[in-house]
């Protein structure tokens, strides 16, 4: 395992990190207690060091997951969650499918959830607090970064950042957010089937010079650059991946076997999906959906992998930009993609 430092922080993540949705909300098969703490076990003696949590990540579970998992070692893990939907009193809701709940940003919510956050986490700080998924009404709302602050002066927040979602998209809350705030981290999606609008917000950060860098999720395109698809795949009813066009599928073996060359007897196509990433030095650590220890493995051994060569990249570039050759409607963006009058003004 690898490790960076988030710049201008003393936070340092592994390169590869632990997301504990895919082990606690059911989106990706039900685990059992037990199987779901021994698989975080497992990925703690691989060198994963970063556990990505949310409140709302089955209603407090994820957090408390941590707490159980890891009752002597806090000082070797780096716990990351989020705030921001309003679970406590629409939990229920959130059970029954993956539908947006009602969220709260005010001020006095934030605060109540990050107690709370901490109180199932069993520690007295939370090293990265995200707001979950935010809107652009939360990019300028001062009282909302005050009391972030706050919670940074009294100790119970490390760094705090933003996460954006929960569909691909959400642009200009990711570039205003960065251009307007000190954020240490924003988490997105972004990979080589879906580098937009990812390498965009990325370029905020470079263009307006600040320090935040990037957590970044849905690694492999919901398992597609996994490599292991075919055309006859197919995904339980309770999967989201079910509820994808079978175009989705389709078109996207297609492209994955234009990336095949990425593969070689020391690296799988899946480790090649982190390698595109971490070459990139804004990204401060990668979050795979992982939902077994082969898998885990797989991926924790990606930061130790030979690099994509700069003819890799340069060859994966070009297929993207012709999009792989393929003809197939444009992606649905969720968010802000065009920027309003009154920001271009500003």
């Amino acid at each position: 395992m690898r490790f960076r430092t988030y710049r201008n922080t003393d936070l340092t993540v592994s390169e590869v990190g632990f997301g504990l949705w895919t082990i606690s909300t059911g989106w990706w098969g039900n685990f059992t207690e037990g199987e779901a703490i021994a698989l975080m076990h497992r990925a703690f003696d691989l060198g994963i060091t970063l556990f990505d949590a949310a409140d709302t990540y089955g209603n407090g579970l994820s957090e408390e997951l941590i707490a159980k998992a890891f009752p002597n070692q806090r000082d070797e893990i780096v716990i990351a969650t989020k705030v921001g939907y309003d679970f406590v009193h629409y939990g229920e809701a959130r059970g029954r499918g993956q539908r947006e709940i009602p969220q709260d940003f005010s001020p006095e919510a934030i605060a109540r959830a990050t107690d709370a956050a901490l109180s199932r986490l069993k520690t007295d700080r939370i090293d990265l607090l995200q707001l979950h998924n935010i809107r652009m009404e939360q990019v300028y709302d001062d009282a909302l970064w005050t009391m972030l602050e706050k919670l940074k002066t009294d100790g119970k927040v490390r760094n705090y950042g933003i996460a954006l979602g929960p569909a691909i998209g959400w642009l200009y809350e990711g570039t205003n957010c960065i251009r307007e705030r000190d954020v240490t981290s924003v988490q997105h999606i972004y990979n080589m089937l879906e580098q937009h609008p990812g390498r965009a917000i990325h370029d905020a950060a470079t263009n307006t010079d600040k320090d935040t860098m990037f957590l970044i999720r849905v690694t492999h395109s919901s398992g597609m650059l996994e490599g292991k698809y075919t055309a006859e795949t197919t995904f339980p009813p309770t999967d989201h991946r079910s509820h994808r066009p079978r175009s989705w599928l389709l078109n996207g073996v297609k492209k994955i076997g234009q990336l095949r060359f990425l593969e070689n007897s020391e690296r799988t196509l899946g480790q090649a999906a982190l390698q595109w990433l971490l070459a990139d030095h804004r990204v401060a650590s990668t979050l795979p959906n992982i939902y077994n220890e082969e898998q885990l493995i797989e991926f924790a051994k990606a930061p130790d992998c030979p690099p994509l060569t700069a003819d890799d990249m340069a060859k994966v570039e070009g297929l993207y930009s012709k999009n792989f050759g393929i003809d197939e409607a444009p992606p649905k963006f969720k968010g802000t993609m065009e920027q309003s009058k009154q920001t271009a003004a500003a």
